[in-house]
């Protein structure tokens, strides 16, 4: 296997469209990379070009050491998986998992090893003599699986491979995929616009967002420190609250100020007064992050009025309008609340965002490492 290494990587279209803009990234061996964002945001024209499907109009793309930007795709030695698997419908499951090797002139009993075994790591070795009208949607995307894996490519690429499944086949499709991982220690870029898809699969998770990256780490450190307020509110179901308003200074310690309010913040963001009091800020807070209370300090709660409620099962989310506008918070579903009711909204102090407003930029970003303390 290799590494992908992507250094200021621009596409172009005729016409002067900007798809991808100066991208960075470098995508460890063995690791499962997922680039993950908005329709139309670059990720699957970055996966294109790592396949060398779309030139590169500046920079360089590496596999191993060896730049490929005037590589031939099938000399790059990579596997790509299509959304719409592209499996041949006249012939068998075997035949079109041997297919590539018996283009490349593989001795036959290598391609019968290879075939064998990675039907068996995909459990569909009792599928091998059907053609595709007889295999269900899971089991076609096996094939091309499979088909990918006999090659025994340095990269797998995966263009958006479960777009096409039911909802309950892309949670077992999910979980065979990290499965399969785990044994061919592959390394693989997988494009999703589903941010379920990049948080459950991803080592690590590329967000993209207009052709540029937003933010790169592991699920967890995107989801706890997101470096952007579109990362904020792209990745987590559902996405992170924002109020905007102002920091202001009351006695020397931090305050956002609302619309009607006041929120007293942590001692720790007491920093930020130095480059952004008075200016105009987000407030962020995830839904599963409000403390609900019956009372609250002054200056230490957001007030607010229950306007909707959902029932999940073992949980219930709370909308509550916040002078004209809709948060919704997270709680246990066994909690008494209505519509109608009063509510004062209680951040953890530890798990408050703040974004500046004109760059969408994370502000609070580098106190991560502060004293959480009150």
């Amino acid at each position: 296997m290799a590494c992908v290494t992507i250094k200021d990587v621009k596409k172009v279209y005729p016409g002067g469209v900007v798809a991808v803009r100066g991208s960075n990234m470098v995508i460890n061996d063995k690791e499962f990379m997922v680039m993950v964002g908005p329709s139309g945001c670059g990720k699957t024209t970055t996966l294109r070009m790592i396949a060398g499907l779309e030139e590169i109009t500046e920079g360089t793309i590496s596999i191993g050491d060896r730049v490929v930007n005037n590589v031939l795709p099938k000399d790059r030695n990579i596997a790509m998986v299509f959304q719409n698997y592209a499996i041949y419908p006249h012939m068998t499951v075997y035949n079109n998992m041997a297919f590539g090797l018996k283009q490349r002139k593989y001795p036959k009993d290598e391609i019968e090893r290879r075939v064998r075994a990675a039907a068996k790591t995909l459990g569909i070795e009792h599928l091998l003599q059907r053609r595709p009208k007889a295999l269900s949607g899971g089991q076609r995307q096996r094939v091309a699986l499979g088909r990918a894996i006999v090659r025994q490519p340095e990269v797998f690429l995966f263009d958006e491979p479960l777009s096409n499944l039911d909802a309950k086949m892309r949670v077992e499709m999910r979980k065979e995929l990290k499965l399969l991982h785990q044994r061919l220690q592959a390394t693989i870029v997988y494009v999703t616009h589903d941010q379920v898809e990049a948080m459950t699969l991803g080592d690590r998770i590329c967000v993209m967002n207009d052709g540029v990256i937003e933010q790169i780490g592991p699920p967890v450190e995107v989801y706890d420190w997101p470096a952007t307020r579109f990362v904020a509110g792209f990745i987590g179901t559902p996405p992170m609250n924002f109020i905007s308003g102002r920091l202001i200074s009351r006695g020397g310690a931090p305050v956002f100020q609302g619309a009607g309010y006041e929120y007293a913040l942590p001692a720790r963001f007491a920093p930020l007064l130095k480059t952004h009091e008075g200016k105009e800020v987000d407030f962020g807070v995830r839904p599963e992050d409000f403390i609900h209370t019956p009372g609250a300090a002054s200056g230490a709660f957001v007030p607010g009025q229950i306007k909707l409620i959902e029932m999940l099962g073992n949980e219930q989310l709370i909308y509550v309008d916040v002078s004209g506008q809709m948060l919704i918070s997270r709680r246990d579903a066994h909690v008494a609340a209505k519509p109608g009711d009063a509510q004062q909204l209680v951040a953890n102090p530890a798990k408050l965002h703040l974004f500046d407003k004109a760059t969408g930029a994370s502000i609070s970003l580098p106190l991560r490492n502060a004293p959480p303390a009150a």
